[in-house]
């Protein structure tokens, strides 16, 4: 068997390169900067997020399943990931390769998990903040994973690596308003809503753009504008060769943005796409941003505390003892899916921490 970087077998790289081109445009066009010893194990890790999250709504669909019965077999999957057994799979035989290769923080793909088990419970979120501690879970999450892999462990550059995962999960959200409404899926604070007048059960029933929502898009697309702007002096200060790939995601995904700010920040009768001519130009400009990085003195707010729903992610990847009870908070977000999930046809789920981690078992 051939196996490449990372001790990935090359056919199971391979496999992983493919579902990212067919799958994830943004970031096959982003990757395609970042040297090849990041590019190849990022790839693994965005195909098994990717194929993981993907794989909760077609289990779902395909089988009959419910979607928590989808993330506790997941569990399972990571469990079996960090044990050296993985499920026989490409992407999951790559990604245990990547977890003994770069002695990957298990807190970190836990979040991602954390955050999936709150969209198969269908949790709402009240305030901005609860929304970031939801995109802390499915994308800060990624960012802080390519942290590792790059080789950076340090807190400010990964603090601000989870400023641009915040932005771009905000950037979807706003992106995705309609399509997640239509699957009945809601993620702007309930708050906002209120504020402007919006029965939050009255949208889902029926999604239509109004000026006030339109207005809640904006405030939205703002926040994650702030923070692509916290986010860039982290990006400068990675390894130089990696500061490309890095900022060409940051434009692409700031375009999606910016491509809903021209529809009159209409994401519900229409998603904002872009198009490879301006995917080729924010690569470029990438490259440029890159390259002036060298010369332009270091930002002070590289050094800036980070957000405190990432808090716990930046402690995890820079090795740092973890807050007590980040454990206990996913096997409760996970408890609570078995119980919702006890008369499912698949039977009762065991679960119990064991000192190799969370443990997930039928019954």
């Amino acid at each position: 068997m051939t196996r490449g970087r990372g001790g990935i077998a090359a056919s199971d790289l391979s496999h992983c390169r493919e579902a990212i081109r067919t799958g994830s445009l943004s970031f096959h066009a982003a990757s395609r900067l970042l040297p090849g010893r990041v590019r190849d194990p990022a790839l693994v890790l965005y195909a098994f997020c990717r194929l993981a999250d993907d794989a909760v709504d077609e289990i779902a669909d395909t089988v009959g399943a419910s979607k928590a019965q989808a993330v506790l077999r997941l569990g399972e999957r990571l469990d079996l990931a960090y044990a050296g057994r993985p499920c026989n799979a490409p992407a999951d035989r790559a990604f245990a390769a990547l977890i003994a290769e770069y002695d990957m923080p298990r807190a970190l793909p836990e979040a991602l998990l954390e955050g999936l088990a709150w969209d198969a419970e269908g949790r709402r979120y009240d305030t901005l903040s609860g929304v970031l501690d939801y995109s802390a879970r499915v994308a800060a999450a990624v960012g802080a994973m390519m942290c590792v892999l790059m080789g950076v462990r340090d807190a400010d550059r990964l603090a601000r690596a989870c400023d641009l995962g915040l932005a771009m999960q905000l950037t979807n959200i706003a992106r995705d308003v309609g399509e997640d409404a239509r699957a009945g899926r809601l993620y702007l604070p309930h708050e906002w809503l209120e504020e402007a007048g919006i029965d939050a059960r009255t949208f889902l029933a029926d999604p239509r753009l109004t000026s006030a929502l339109a207005g809640l898009i904006r405030r939205l697309l703002d926040q994650a504008d702030r923070l692509y702007l916290r986010a860039e002096p982290g990006i400068a200060a990675l390894p130089l060769a990696c500061r490309p790939g890095i900022f060409a995601a940051r434009h692409v995904y700031a375009g999606i943005g910016g491509m809903v700010r021209r529809a009159g920040y209409d994401s519900v009768t229409r998603r904002a796409h872009t198009t490879k001519g301006q995917k080729l130009g924010w690569l470029a400009q990438a490259v440029l941003r890159s390259a002036a990085a060298q010369v332009m003195p270091r930002a002070a707010t590289l050094h800036a505390r980070p957000m405190p729903e990432v808090d716990f992610l930046v402690r995890a990847a820079a090795r740092d003892a973890a807050p007590a009870g980040r454990p206990d908070a996913v096997l409760a977000a996970l408890e609570a899916l078995r119980r919702r999930d006890l008369a499912a046809r698949g039977g009762p789920v065991m679960l119990r921490r064991s000192d190799d981690g969370l443990e997930v078992r039928r019954a």
